[in-house]
């Protein structure tokens, strides 16, 4: 018998502590969790607040080329959850054949889908959430954080003031200049996912990859749930698997706010209806 392994991708802004209450869970449930750090990601989310410079230059097909790495390193292919920019980094691994099976929460929009929906209302002012590059500016020499203000309105919107305070400083952390405007938080609105510098395509008309599971929250403002909807239908053209779960009331936060429980059960419960068990008989 072996345990299946579990890998757990945090997304810009979240210090990867943000996975520890799925780690627990998902570990006491028999599967082997691993949550690895980005490249040059600090310990703590204290740490990484107070100096965010190893992480300055990685953009998303460095981030992409990292986790691949650890994926391919397990000699058993891994269940992949990934939140927000990690959700998108999961959807591509799994597509590449990397996945056992694959769960993409709140996830960044792949295929071109924009962030930004022109008819609806935008949360934050056109559309970005920080301030952008100057014009002609080629490197992304630094970090940019989300500021507390702006956490509260677009991340932890569906949970309490004290709540939300509390989150912003247990994980929230500084994110690349280069990550973001490879992800469209750049002001474009729309990841790069194909062209540019980002580079992660996702396949997503593979019939031979494992279940797929999107989920968002009916209340997210960062990665609205129409925009996960709209995701979940270029896979229209798969046989594979794919599901997709709303979860009504549930904002940006909901892998680490204090309804992650009900979130991290529903994933449980959906890799046992789709046969991905904690531990496996081993084949001769």
């Amino acid at each position: 018998m072996k345990q299946t392994p579990v890998v757990l991708i945090h997304g810009a802004w979240f210090h990867l502590s943000s996975w520890a209450g799925w780690a627990e869970r998902f570990t006491s449930h028999g599967y082997a969790v691993s949550v690895p750090a980005w490249p040059g990601e600090a310990d703590t989310a204290d740490l990484a607040r107070r100096d965010p410079g190893p992480l300055r230059d990685l953009g998303l097909a460095e981030l992409t080329a990292h986790y691949e790495r650890i994926v391919r390193s397990f000699d058993r292919p891994p269940v992949l959850i990934g939140h927000s920019a990690g959700g998108l980094i999961a959807q591509h691994l799994l597509g590449a054949g990397h996945g056992r099976a694959a769960v993409a929460i709140a996830p960044l929009p792949a295929g071109g889908v924009p962030l930004d929906d022109q008819d609806r209302p935008r949360p934050w002012p056109r559309p970005r959430l920080w301030s952008p590059l100057p014009a002609g500016s080629i490197r992304y020499p630094s970090c940019e954080p989300l500021p507390r203000t702006r956490f509260r309105h677009v991340v932890a919107n569906a949970v309490g003031e004290t709540e939300s305070a509390k989150l912003f400083d247990r994980y929230a952390v500084p994110a690349p200049f280069r990550l973001l405007a490879d992800l469209g938080l750049d002001g474009t609105g729309t990841a790069s996912t194909g062209t540019g510098s980002g580079g992660t395509v996702v396949d997503t008309a593979n019939p031979a990859r494992g279940p797929l599971l999107l989920v968002s929250g009916q209340e997210d403002r960062m990665v609205p749930d129409a925009v996960t909807r709209a995701v979940y239908k270029l896979y229209g053209d798969s046989s594979a698997v794919t599901e997709l779960k709303q979860f009504v009331d549930r904002g940006h936060s909901l892998v680490f706010d204090s309804g992650w429980h009900s979130v991290a059960d529903h994933v449980l419960a959906w890799l046992a209806a789709n046969g991905v068990e904690a531990v496996a008989a081993e084949q001769d």
